[in-house]
């Protein structure tokens, strides 16, 4: 019985440590060689930070950073806001005429192959161009519509597993308290689905941020992201101020995500402390 334990214990740590080299040892590899002094990523020569002080001084570069940021920041808002609806109608209103075919529809992106979702966004685009006269060019309106379009699939599955876990008794307590039903929503309701919006917050920001199949369907070349860039620049080679970028990326990422992490930690123990209170 002992060595069975033991065998298991080591097939686990050794399962673990595949998954965790497997995800995370490219990442690493990518950090190393942003402090790569050769122009050739796959070539060590010295340590350096020269592409570092580059990437300070490369405007075209930091210009595309700054538009993908802004518009996953605004496309997972949206998204937030849409699928926070979409989920309340969903769990809440059950049983409204054409739920079924309204949850269906909501959900779908999320099979739908970007290709497909980028062309049909494309015509859309074009139809209202020639119809309403607006949006007259694609750029970064055309795709923070796209992007909150797709996210806002993503976002309602995350919020609609919390609000299944919720305790409808809470909100209705506050409804014979005499609380009007926009009053629950905003005092009860969202305080307590709070870590998912933050979840699906992150998760509409990365997949906005990451997004380049779409983003090249819905765009003119006004609008360059940091994803078509790095595309672009693919092709001629791997520029060394790329990996020092996408370091950066990770750091800041990395801190965002544990400190999420943390304050939805406290929340979920919160939580626990106070129904065991009750």
């Amino acid at each position: 019985m002992i060595t069975l334990a033991l065998i298991c214990r080591s097939l686990k740590a050794l399962i673990l440590l595949v998954v965790f080299s497997f995800l995370y040892i490219p990442m690493i590899i990518l950090i190393i060689y942003s402090f790569n002094s050769s122009r050739l990523v796959t070539v060590w020569a010295d340590f350096s930070t020269k592409w570092y002080v580059e990437l300070v001084h490369n405007e075209t570069l930091l210009k595309a950073v700054g538009l993908s940021l802004s518009i996953a920041a605004g496309a997972a808002t949206l998204a937030i806001v849409l699928g926070t609806l979409a989920s309340y109608a969903i769990i809440r209103f059950r049983r409204f005429k054409g739920s079924n075919l309204f949850s269906f529809m909501t959900t779908a992106p999320l099979v739908m192959p970007d290709v497909i979702t980028g062309l049909a966004l494309l015509l859309l685009f074009v139809g209202m161009g020639q119809v309403l006269g607006w949006p007259k060019d694609r750029g970064a309106i055309t795709i923070w519509m796209a992007h909150a379009t797709f996210c806002t699939a993503y976002v309602t599955v995350v919020i609609s597993a919390r609000l299944r876990e919720l305790d409808k008794s809470i909100e209705e307590a506050a409804l014979d308290l005499g609380a009007n039903p926009l009053k629950v929503f905003f005092i009860i309701t969202l305080p307590m689905i709070a870590p998912a919006l933050v979840s699906g917050w992150l998760l509409a920001f990365t997949l906005s941020l990451d997004d380049v199949v779409i983003a090249n369907f819905v765009t003119g070349p006004g609008a360059m992201t940091l994803p078509k860039l790095i595309f672009s620049k693919v092709r001629l080679g791997v520029d060394p101020q790329v990996n020092a970028l996408a370091t950066i990326i990770l750091f800041i990422v990395g801190i965002i995500g544990f400190i999420s992490w943390l304050w939805m930690r406290k929340a979920e123990r919160r939580k626990i402390r106070e129904m065991r209170g009750h």
